[in-house]
């Protein structure tokens, strides 16, 4: 029977059968692995944003094309070419046409795939109620936003 309450063990089994520490040396080794997959999911987060907003900043470098309208009828239909506001030529499409785009598309979906997949995995370790591996996931987290933080701020 699996525990539900938090304990201080060197027996568990972590995500697969293969995967049973009974030792201290196994636990401190698990433990560095946790950390060290979650970092990478930290990172990861923090990888998608950035392709996110740097795919975004990249296709608003190009505005969009306005023109004055030509005429404007007025009460006393008189023409006011100065006071013509601005109207866009073209509707842009919400998803753009190109390859590139799409490509991007794809890899922003198995990055979110990855992230998913590797965040439930990191749950399940949580969820084996030992408190060196809850420490191992709750420090990776940690030093995974402090390595990332500085590609969030490179983005604004």
């Amino acid at each position: 029977m699996m525990p539900m309450t938090f304990e201080v063990s060197n027996n568990v089994t972590l995500l697969f059968d293969f995967w049973e520490v009974h030792s201290a040396a196994g636990m401190a080794v698990s433990v560095i692995v946790v950390l060290l997959l979650t970092v990478f999911y930290e990172i990861l987060k923090v990888w998608r944003v950035w392709l996110s907003t740097n795919s975004m900043m990249h296709r608003s470098q190009t505005p969009p094309p306005y023109t004055r309208s030509s005429s404007i009828q007025t009460d006393t239909n008189s023409v006011l070419e100065s006071d013509a506001p601005l109207a866009p030529k073209e509707q842009r499409s919400f998803f753009p046409k190109t390859r590139n785009s799409w490509l991007l598309h794809v890899v922003q979906t198995l990055l979110h795939l990855l992230q998913v997949v590797l965040g439930y995995m990191l749950m399940l370790c949580v969820m084996s109620y030992n408190t060196w591996i809850f420490l191992g996931v709750v420090l990776g987290s940690v030093l995974g936003y402090f390595l990332a933080f500085p590609l969030i701020s490179h983005t604004q």
